[in-house]
């Protein structure tokens, strides 16, 4: 295929910041086409389905595999995840490289890019494995960078208290 041909994506992220740095990201990563697929709401809670049950373990891993990752609060929804990140600055990663240079080809190591693309492989790979091959993520997540204690605040209570 000639470049010309190629899909150009625009980055939805902040240019110029680096996503390795510690502090604290919300992030919601949907499934592909709003679909359902990771349970249901009854009666106001979240029933999950198989393939919730594992977004759900898979994210309480993350730690597991990013030792440089705390999780704060999260939640499984029907067709998305919402959680709080915590890159702890314990083990901070340098980033010598133009971040805009690189905008899809490479994802920094232990980056936020890095923990939500292994996250979604991780994911993707055990479903397949257990005969859920029709799954898919939605292409990208959304990310917002808490500024503040009051920001963290605010972002809690709206995971906590999601509807």
């Amino acid at each position: 295929m000639q470049p010309s041909n190629l899909r150009h994506r625009r980055s939805i992220r902040l240019k110029e910041y680096d996503y390795s740095q510690p502090g604290e990201y919300f992030v919601t990563i949907c499934t592909k086409d709003r679909e359902c697929d990771l349970g249901e709401i009854i009666s106001d809670n979240v029933n999950l389905s198989p393939i919730g049950r594992i977004a759900e373990q898979c994210w309480t891993e993350i730690p597991v595999h990013f030792t440089n990752v705390e999780l704060d609060v999260f939640i499984v929804m029907s067709n998305h995840l919402h959680g709080i990140i915590v890159i702890n600055p314990s083990v901070r990663i340098h980033n010598y490289e133009s971040l805009q240079k690189h905008a899809f080809q490479h994802t920094i190591r232990k980056s936020l890019g890095s923990i939500i693309r292994a996250y979604k492989g991780a994911v993707k790979k055990i479903c397949q494995d257990k005969g859920y091959s029709e799954f898919y993520w939605q292409r990208n997540y959304y990310e917002h960078i808490i500024r503040n204690d009051k920001d963290l605040h605010n972002t809690r209570e709206y995971i906590i208290n999601n509807p």
